[in-house]
């Protein structure tokens, strides 16, 4: 059963799931709804929640109304069930755009696009964008994993890196592939050792726990985390495990940026700006160009980037500054890999639910 969501005006106390609004001091000039999956709220104007896809998604949600002047509705808490009923809700009360902001919900988006014409926006859908109508938006972040890819690389001391997710997504894999591309840039021979938690595990902060630790214990002494929630069992394992050396273990994590919450133990993130994409996608309602254009993260613009924390030295980091600018100027050309099998031929080691 769908958990049940609360519309709230700049809620103050978390809930299962919750809506609020914000605008621009200018008039509003378009209604924008984002629905996320899991919780997130709203304390003393800033978004708290995941450090991830669902903090990240209000924030430049948010921050793409304001640029546009638009008022925006965050629906939170949806859970990943059959979305339609919500949407339908959402469709017929006057919204200008609604933001589906899962890749469980793109399907479902698409299909109440077509029957109420109101214009959605999907993710991880190719070929689905309709001009007018539908608009999907890749999140490959590849380029930025294959940064973290270099930085694993330079800094793990047994030769292994792990790389942890809550699902097979594209998402992830695209992530996933990028972060092996830039690791074994560095070093041709080095181990990686993927696990997946689960099916739409996202939330399974124990089951992140017990999964991080079981690839530190075949030897991995940097963690690669996907999957919102879940992450914080991952930097839960690193900081309480230590390595086969008895060194530390190290975590790289996606999308956010947890260093308010971090013991020592958070190397980096490839963190997203979706403000850029989702202003342009606004401003294109106006122009009569949404639905006919393709988004997604990019370096030269910061929509993506790779973290920088105290814990990186600084001839690494200028290294990974020096592969930034070749990716970005065509040096260096890193590969999408979108099909879960491609990237699990990548792998030394795969393990899943079951295994």
């Amino acid at each position: 059963m769908r958990k049940k969501y609360i519309r709230i005006v700049l809620a103050a106390a978390a809930v299962a799931a919750l809506t609020f609004s914000v605008s621009s001091v200018d008039a509003a000039q378009k209604r924008i709804v984002i629905m996320l999956p899991e919780p997130v709220e709203v304390k003393d104007g800033k978004v708290i929640g995941d450090y991830g896809w669902n903090q990240m998604g209000a924030e430049g949600a948010l921050q793409a109304c304001k640029n546009t002047g638009s008022e925006c509705e965050v629906a939170s808490g949806l859970g990943y069930a059959d979305i339609r009923p919500v949407l339908r809700e959402f469709a017929t009360s006057g919204f200008d755009l609604i933001i589906a902001h899962a890749s469980g919900y793109n399907s479902a988006g698409a299909e109440i696009a077509k029957e109420f014409n109101v214009p959605v926006v999907i993710t991880e859908l190719p070929g689905s964008t309709t001009p007018g109508l539908i608009n999907d938006y890749e999140l490959s972040g590849a380029p930025g994993a294959y940064l973290a890819g270099v930085l694993a690389a330079k800094t793990t001391r047994s030769g292994t890196l792990g790389i942890v997710v809550t699902s097979e997504i594209v998402t992830w894999n695209l992530q996933a592939g990028g972060f092996v591309q830039g690791a074994r840039s560095i070093n041709p021979d080095i181990k990686v050792h993927y696990a997946v938690i689960g099916h739409m595990a996202y939330e399974d902060v124990a089951g992140a726990n017990r999964v991080t630790k079981s690839v530190i214990g075949t030897g991995a002494d940097v963690i690669y985390g996907m999957g919102n929630g879940a992450t914080f069992g991952m930097l839960q394992a690193v900081e309480t495990t230590p390595a086969i050396d008895g060194g530390k273990v190290w975590f790289i994590d996606v999308i956010g940026d947890k260093r308010g919450v971090d013991k020592g133990y958070l190397l980096s993130s490839t963190a997203w700006d979706l403000a850029p994409i989702w202003t342009a996608m606004i401003s294109d309602l106006d122009d009569g160009t949404f639905g006919t254009k393709s988004y997604d993260l990019n370096l030269s613009n910061n929509t993506i980037r790779l973290l920088r924390t105290e814990h990186i030295p600084e001839d690494v980091w200028s290294e990974i500054v020096r592969v930034r600018d070749e990716i970005i100027n065509g040096g260096i050309e890193v590969a999408q890999v979108r099909e879960i099998d491609n990237l699990k031929t990548m792998m030394s080691k795969v393990t899943g639910p079951s295994e």
